[in-house]
């Protein structure tokens, strides 16, 4: 039970990073929980590990290194649709 709370949390994370930035993660839920995964690890690195924790991700470093995520594959993915 605790793999699947830790999966929907990411899935949280990830989405509510495209939300506030008002663009798509490509991918769609599993996308969202990438996103969650790699933003929380991501947010660890630059911002440390401070605040809520739920389901080991500490949320507002997890929130803020996913929109950093989700800003950084949309600049490529705008890059790379604009060359073909």
């Amino acid at each position: 039970m605790g793999f699947i709370w830790t999966l929907f949390i990411g899935g949280i994370i990830g989405w509510l990073a495209g939300l506030l930035l008002g663009s798509d993660i490509p991918g769609g839920i599993i996308g969202n929980m990438i996103a969650g995964f790699i933003g929380a690890w991501l947010g660890s690195l630059l911002l440390g590990t401070w605040g809520p924790v739920i389901a080991g991700f500490y949320i507002i470093p997890a929130i803020i290194g996913a929109i950093i995520l989700v800003l950084v594959v949309g600049l490529i993915l705008r890059g790379v649709r604009s060359r073909t």
